[in-house]
């Protein structure tokens, strides 16, 4: 949506629908993430068929987007402090009575915009936009954000790189204790005191640019100052003690991901890991290796072909991410790939591995066993291998049949870049 409110440069303003409320399976909140990773525990024995399809029934109580700081709830913060939809829009949930109100508000403001002709562009600014990677950054949210805006920054006409993220990420204390990892659903930060309460934290840290404008007429730092925290909440903590001192998001190089790659690293995540690779060429093949229980402790599973090309259009892993967390092996195995997540992936999972296997990347050339080392510490992901036997592997690597020669699909695979680009077509 943002991407073409960029494009067109029009007066336009976003609005989103809302976040679902949770589930309630046995006496605690559940959402789809507690699904996927049921299915897991399912076929590991630890829970039944009965439970799981119990699960299912509560899990999705009506309308509205995934209920954790997901991937539709992290864009939608991400785009208030972005400044692009109104300050306090976003975390209503779709069923609150409050929702009717704003969307008329937004609609009103719409037309306001138009009168006034402040257009897109005049709002997306890179200092708009390193407010938004800030805001991801401290409530651990997707990994889909690095795609988004580096997309969402090349329709604006504004550079952006990927190690933008990790160097803003490393100064922003992760603030907001928000399922996938953590305790709290999206509706429990609208009763906290939704993103205005976020956008505060992140201006008393001095990690917001507090005079980017908003399509409010109001600057950020003015939106944030109105803010309204619940007295006693525990979804957002306080400076004094944030959850870790530094944010979310993880930037990966190393001779495995030269171009990099993303992490989510939340604290509950080993910083160092080493294994052998068990390598598959598409999602179904691994998730059958682990729903099958072949793989073990100490693995390191490789999902490849799966990027913007290879795909091609990135599909997301979370049937095989939730399947290993649901096994119980979620700080035991670690995960690359050149695909992406879903925004309830959690575990040391390192995403959009670039270059891509389709075009010969180095994650194209491991084999089963392959020893590969994750240093979080110092933002490393590599093979052990030498640079001899990668060049040895790449002169004989052929790259695999296209899974489409002619039509719309064929035509992305050729146009799309790379994930470190923001996997953008133009």
């Amino acid at each position: 949506t943002v991407m073409a409110l960029l494009r067109l440069n029009l007066p336009s303003v976003m609005l989103y629908g809302g976040s679902i409320d949770p589930g309630r399976f046995r006496g605690r909140d559940v959402t789809i993430q507690d699904v996927f990773e049921a299915v897991g525990a399912c076929a590991a024995g630890r829970m039944s068929a009965r439970e799981l399809h119990a699960l299912e029934d509560r899990a999705c109580p009506g309308p509205g987007a995934c209920g954790g700081q997901f991937t539709a709830n992290t864009m939608a913060m991400a785009m208030e402090v972005l400044g692009i939809s109104p300050m306090g829009s976003a975390s209503v949930p779709a069923m609150d009575p409050r929702k009717d109100r704003v969307a008329r508000d937004v609609g009103r403001l719409a037309m306001d915009l138009l009168r006034r002709g402040l257009r897109p562009r005049r709002i997306v600014t890179r200092a708009a936009l390193e407010n938004a990677i800030a805001s991801v950054a401290a409530t651990g949210g997707s990994t889909n954000s690095v795609l988004h805006l580096l997309a969402i920054a090349r329709e604006a006409g504004v550079a952006l790189a990927i190690d933008d993220f990790d160097r803003i990420s490393r100064r922003t204390p992760l603030l907001a204790d928000m399922k996938p990892w953590g305790r709290f659903v999206a509706t429990d930060l609208y009763r906290a005191g939704g993103v205005p309460l976020v956008a505060k934290r992140l201006l008393e840290a001095g990690r917001l640019h507090p005079r980017a404008m908003t399509v409010t007429g109001r600057t950020i730092g003015e939106e944030a100052r109105r803010a309204r925290e619940t007295r006693g909440q525990r979804v957002v903590a306080p400076l004094s003690r944030p959850l870790q001192p530094t944010g979310g998001l993880v930037i990966l190089h190393g001779n495995l991901a030269p171009e990099g790659c993303v992490a989510k690293i939340t604290g509950h995540e080993p910083l160092r890991f080493e294994g052998p690779a068990r390598v598959f060429d598409c999602e179904e093949d691994a998730f059958r290796a682990v729903h099958g229980r072949r793989i073990r402790a100490g693995d390191v599973v490789v999902v490849r072909y799966e990027g913007p090309k290879g795909g091609p259009g990135m599909r997301e892993m979370l049937g095989v991410t939730s399947a290993i967390v649901g096994e119980g092996l979620g700080r035991a195995v670690a995960l690359l790939t050149d695909g992406r997540f879903s925004g309830a992936t959690h575990g040391l999972m390192a995403g959009h591995v670039a270059p891509e296997a389709a075009v010969g990347g180095p994650i194209a050339l491991l084999r089963d066993g392959d020893r590969i080392a994750f240093d979080v510490t110092k933002r490393r992901l590599d093979a052990r291998l030498s640079s001899a036997e990668l060049a040895r592997r790449r002169a004989r690597w052929k790259p695999p049949k296209p899974p489409y020669t002619s039509g719309v699909m064929a035509k992305y695979a050729r146009l799309v870049s790379s994930a470190s680009e923001g996997a953008v077509t133009g």
